[in-house]
């Protein structure tokens, strides 16, 4: 297996009003996805992900029983196998962010991993669920009413190319999970988000690359571009961007537009920061039981 390993990380706008049908918004959505995905491949991505719930609009701007119908089962729903076929085709590794329905009525916010040869590898859910924030124009952050907590912890999945985990919006505001996955051994890290400009835009580039600092691994940070409606909640503010163990920023796309973002990672790097800043090593888990309590 190469050292190298070129990254890919795709976003994009939601061109369908909210008022649509959710079918409306899955099928335009997809077929977006599903070019852009070809794209990342023709230039050359090996690892590929999309940004969070992609098929369709930030819908937690409303609390509206209809973006219910937008979930599927996981690995068994038609989106999960679709891009299954796709990843089998490009022979890319797939990082795919979806809403998960669990048996009747339980609801996730849910990135499938799909390795180079179309075999699902597992599924991680997203932890940390905020609780009501404020947009720009008064809309809400609704996620309790969509989302249940994540309840499978923190798994790395052995792709054919790297060993990747996945963190989910919200849930890199939380060192804890960061440092997680690194000591199970992640090489990458991806946050596939929808986030607008406002109260957190300037952690963006602050967080992520600390985080990748701190565990000695590369993150692959996804944001959605453009202004949704008919909520009009803010701006995803787009500059998603592949960071380093250094904190350097290998690559990062604009603000506004649809975009793959390519990037190049290089394990030979993580070994070397790591071989640097022991921070593994120097580690006193004996000390921190409290970070498990209720404090304060």
């Amino acid at each position: 297996m190469s050292d190298k390993v070129m990254i890919g990380l795709i976003q994009a706008s939601n061109d369908v009003d909210g008022t649509e049908p959710v079918e409306v918004h899955k099928k335009a959505a997809i077929e977006k996805h599903i070019k852009l995905v070809r794209e990342a491949k023709e230039k050359g991505a090996q690892i590929i992900c999309l940004q969070e719930i992609f098929y369709g609009p930030y819908f937690c701007s409303e609390q509206n029983p209809k973006w219910y119908e937008a979930a599927e089962e996981i690995p068994h729903g038609p989106t999960t196998k679709l891009f299954q076929d796709l990843a089998k085709e490009l022979g890319v590794v797939i990082v795919l962010p979806i809403y998960e329905r669990e048996g009747i009525a339980t609801y996730y916010n849910t990135a499938a991993v799909i390795d180079a040869d179309g075999s699902y590898l597992g599924k991680y859910r997203k932890q940390h669920i905020p609780q009501v924030g404020v947009g720009d124009q008064g809309h809400g952050f609704w996620e309790k009413f969509y989302f249940k907590p994540g309840n499978l912890g923190y798994p790395i999945f052995d792709t054919a190319y790297a060993k990747v985990g996945v963190y989910i919006c919200y849930d890199r505001h939380f060192p804890e999970g960061a440092r997680l996955l690194g000591l199970k051994g992640a090489e990458i890290v991806f946050n596939p988000s929808a986030t607008v400009a406002g109260l957190s835009e300037y952690l963006w580039k602050l967080e992520q690359p600390a985080h990748a600092v701190a565990n000695g691994y590369y993150v692959g940070a996804i944001n959605r571009v453009g202004v949704e409606g008919p909520w009009k909640m803010g701006e995803f503010y787009g500059q998603s961007y592949l960071v380093d163990p250094r904190g350097s920023f290998v690559s990062i796309g604009s603000r506004d537009q649809d975009e793959v973002i390519i990037g190049e990672m290089n394990k030979k790097l993580i070994r070397e920061v790591r071989d640097v800043w022991q921070f593994y090593r120097d580690r006193r888990p004996e000390t921190y039981e409290e970070m498990t309590a209720l404090l304060p």
